[in-house]
């Protein structure tokens, strides 16, 4: 077989590397074509120097004496600095500008003046007496102006807080809160504002998400937060709302007014979505969980009322229990709390509160386990039938601190075991007992007996 003959294939024409398309459209070429430009020198009517130099020198001298007179030394800075003075050396620079080689000693030839020179001339030197006061009155008149405005403002030892917030329109509103020496607004300026946290208070409550108006941002601020906080109408803000008022007041307040407003409004909110939907919202259980954030606040607000006013129902102790058991809290505030709780009577709410409590597993002084086991032997001429919390509370306690325990408050504790029983639990309580290496100490508490 013969060889196949190679059809001749045309080069196409290749492209550049591409470094080198890169440099084209980066950089200019050069043009390899040499214009030649004439230039003719045009006499331009120019003023000499020393007369320039003469000019500008008389100018900020007078300057200089209308500072002295009224002191205004920014607004003489502005016009030193402008471009009249462009061309005017500083008198210690040492610049000297070129003499003319025809003028004979210091005289220098008439030369015509440009029209605009000339005003430069007449207003900064002005022939006329009547002129220069009247630029003299001018400036102090401005001086005067300005003086007053600023004493307006700043009046007395007031503070000017401007606050800028998205009102329930489009434009933005700028809105300035006059605040004394305390703090706080007065009878008169809490008039002017109610309508603006009422109009704060309407947004709050069609809030989903995004930015809180800054208004309300600043009620921590004010001494008479309360007022202001009343005005926006907390009944009716969204679940959203709350959570973000929380989180404001939780991480913005100090523990005191953290409680007031655990206490006074998160509190009330949370026990009537729960009685309502049978069930916490996600963003209150939020707001609870970012309420821990201040535990002291947490306890005195929440838990410890909740707990004094007798109707908190087993539904509500356990959601918030819920929030104490998932969290990390500081042994002190724990073991206040299960000592103030254990001097309290007897309900379910509160001791599924001790329970949770006891769960964590703390290590709680000798003071809050002496105040629990006297939460017990109270119970020892109680001749009731006492329900299946208690007793799981009891066993609880005596599984985590058994040997935390004085061996007279374990035998107080297994004479219980005679008065109160119960057929499942009592008999594990027996054996944690029994199996404890009790302690040899005295108790801080006084030990109920027969």
């Amino acid at each position: 077989m013969g060889k196949l003959d190679k059809t001749k294939v045309k080069k196409s024409n290749r492209h550049n590397p591409l470094y080198e398309q890169i440099t084209d459209e980066r950089y200019a070429k050069a043009s390899s074509r040499v214009k030649a430009r004439s230039r003719q020198e045009e006499d331009d009517e120019t003023v000499d120097g020393k007369l320039t130099q003469k000019i500008l020198t008389e100018a900020r001298k007078q300057l200089e004496d209308v500072e002295e007179e009224v002191g205004l030394g920014s607004i003489c800075k502005q016009l030193q600095t402008s471009h009249l003075f462009a061309g005017l050396p500083d008198e210690n620079d040492g610049v000297d500008f070129p003499e003319d080689e025809n003028a004979p000693g210091d005289e220098s030839p008439e030369e015509e003046i440009d029209e605009e020179t000339k005003k430069a001339v007449e207003t900064f030197m002005p022939d006329d007496p009547d002129k220069k006061s009247a630029l003299v009155d001018l400036l102090k008149e401005k001086l005067t102006e300005k003086r007053t405005e600023i004493n307006t403002i700043y009046s007395g030892n007031s503070l000017i807080i401007w606050v800028i917030f998205k009102k329930f329109w489009e434009n933005t509103v700028h809105v300035h809160l006059v605040l004394t020496d305390a703090g706080s607004l007065r009878g008169e300026e809490l008039e002017k504002f109610t309508v603006i946290y009422k109009g704060v208070g309407q947004v709050l409550s069609k809030y989903r998400s995004g930015k809180i108006p800054k208004a309300f941002k600043a009620i921590p601020k004010f001494a008479n937060w309360e007022q202001l906080l009343y005005l926006t109408d907390p009944d009716n803000w969204t679940a959203a709302a709350m959570f973000q008022a929380t989180r404001l007041f939780s991480s913005g307040m100090k523990s005191e007014m953290a409680q007031r407003f655990y206490n006074l409004i998160l509190l009330p909110r949370l026990r009537d979505d729960v009685a309502q939907c049978k069930k916490l919202n996600d963003h209150l259980y939020r707001a609870l969980k970012k309420a821990l954030f201040k535990p002291r606040a947490f306890f005195k607000g929440i838990i410890i009322p909740l707990c004094e006013s007798g109707t908190c129902s087993l539904r509500e102790a356990t959601i918030f229990g819920s929030i104490l058991a998932k969290c990390s809290i500081p042994s002190i505030h724990s073991s206040v709390a299960l000592l103030y709780i254990s001097k309290m009577p007897y309900s379910g709410a509160n001791c599924i509160f001790m329970r949770v409590l006891i769960e964590k597993k703390y290590a709680l002084p000798y003071l809050a386990i002496d105040g629990i086991v006297d939460y017990f032997l109270r119970f020892m001429k109680d001749d009731s039938a006492l329900p299946l919390l208690w007793h799981q509370c009891l066993l609880t306690f005596v599984q985590i601190y058994k040997n935390d325990l004085s061996q007279d408050q374990q035998r107080e504790l297994l004479k219980l075991l005679k008065v109160q029983n119960h057929p499942l639990v009592s008999l594990e309580i027996r054996k944690e007992l029994l199996s404890a290496n009790c302690q040899n100490r005295e108790t801080t508490a006084p030990m109920t007996t027969e």
